[in-house]
């Protein structure tokens, strides 16, 4: 089975075409700035040829043609027309509690992908413009929504309730919802077979999970189950991230308003937008801009790595309160899987829970192992991983279970 999968941005559509029988990646692309000028495609297949082409992509329906054209032209192509893709599926951020897995779409899916837009305007918006398109131009293959909350609907009340009065939840649905879900459940699959090629039974994983990009979010993952994640409401609470601002008092969000006069539009750009890395350096969002300038002297851009290493630092304590313990840590996403330096502050002065960086280890060039490697002491009693991330494979995989089942 040959499943497309499509990861709809604001500006942009990412897609990766795999041949589900070998769980081979075919060909991967991604078409950027769409809607403004100087649009431009690029893909590169599995054999490593490549193709780039500036070309005018008004929509998203426009830009997913420029992509199945890609796909099966000739400079680049992977298959021999569309009749190839037998199935489609779709990275959707937001799914709220009403999909606690991966569904088929069909216009109530899509209906719901709209509503839960108000919940995450920055993100279901365009992923629903990405299934609007690639159903138009393949109109007679199943479509498969895949949901970054769904993973973290296992967690339990007293972890994702706010202390708000219960109508603002019954009603109005203001709850921690968790994100990240397929990247997080991708390297918690793997650190669980990981665990018990090593002799831990299931039962006993206690594995924290630690998404580390431009987006960061941490998973409590307890016996395979998701029990708590650090992005709420909203992909803006729990850590620093790039631009976003992480845990905030909520009373400052009414201070922006009442004391600094700023709107409602002014003080969510800045808190998604101009916080982070970001803000707090004045510098960059990118963790490699910020060590070259804090090699120099530049004390704000230390701060801000401090701050993000401290927030992880200090989730992993808190989850393995949660979890009663804790015998793996993973680090995976851009940062996580590229950044030896804040791997070792990430976890500094963690021995207390059995968690100790190997320095050989880790800040020799990762083998990647069938994308995981160990960076801990032989010593310690908590596994520390380094997992390379796969969403992309985790939804075609979703892709063709779920259309399996419905057979």
């Amino acid at each position: 089975m040959n499943v497309l999968v499509v990861n709809a941005g604001s500006s942009s559509l990412k897609y990766e075409l795999y041949d589900m029988d070998a769980e081979q990646s075919l060909a991967r692309g991604l078409c950027e700035r769409v809607g403004d000028e100087g649009a431009n495609i690029e893909q590169e297949t599995h054999d490593g040829r490549e193709y780039e082409a500036e070309v005018a992509m008004p929509d998203h329906s426009v830009a997913f043609g420029q992509a199945m054209a890609a796909l099966s032209g000739d400079e680049a192509g992977v298959i021999d027309s569309l009749a190839a893709i037998d199935a489609v599926g779709h990275r959707v951020v937001h799914g709220g509690e009403e999909f606690a897995s991966s569904v088929v779409i069909n216009d109530a899916v899509e209906d719901a992908v709209d509503r839960f837009g108000q919940l995450a305007p920055l993100h279901n918006p365009p992923n629903l413009m990405g299934i609007r398109a690639a159903r138009k131009l393949l109109p007679n293959v199943p479509h498969v929504a895949v949901f970054d909350t769904a993973f973290h609907q296992t967690m339990p009340p007293h972890a994702f309730i706010y202390g708000l009065p219960w109508e603002m939840y019954a009603e109005n649905g203001i709850r921690r919802y968790g994100f990240h879900g397929t990247s997080h459940r991708y390297v918690a699959l793997r650190a669980e077979q990981y665990l018990r090629e090593r002799g831990i039974p299931d039962e006993e994983h206690r594995i924290v999970t630690c998404h580390l990009g431009n987006g960061c979010s941490m998973t409590a993952v307890k016996a395979g189950v998701s029990i708590d994640n650090t992005l709420g409401f909203t992909p803006l609470e729990g850590l620093l991230m790039g631009t976003r601002c992480g845990d905030l008092d909520p009373a400052i969000v009414i201070y922006l308003a009442q004391t600094l006069g700023m709107g409602l539009g002014e003080i969510d750009n800045t808190l998604n937008k101009e916080s982070g890395l970001k803000g707090l350096s004045g510098i960059s969002n990118d963790m490699r801009d910020l060590q070259k300038a804090a090699n120099e002297g530049n004390d704000r851009a230390r701060l801000a790595m401090d701050l993000f290493a401290y927030r992880v630092r200090k989730y992993i304590g808190a989850y393995a309160a949660a979890m009663g313990g804790v015998n793996c840590v993973v680090l995976t996403g851009g940062i996580g899987e590229n950044d030896h330096l804040q791997r070792k502050w990430c976890v500094q002065d963690l021995e207390f829970l059995g968690i100790e960086v190997d320095p050989a280890k880790n800040t020799h060039p990762l083998p990647f192992d069938d994308g995981i490697t160990a960076i801990g002491t032989d010593a310690s009693p908590t596994h520390l991983l380094v997992i390379r991330t796969d969403e992309e494979l985790m939804i075609a995989r979703d892709t063709v279970e779920v259309l399996t089942a419905t057979a």
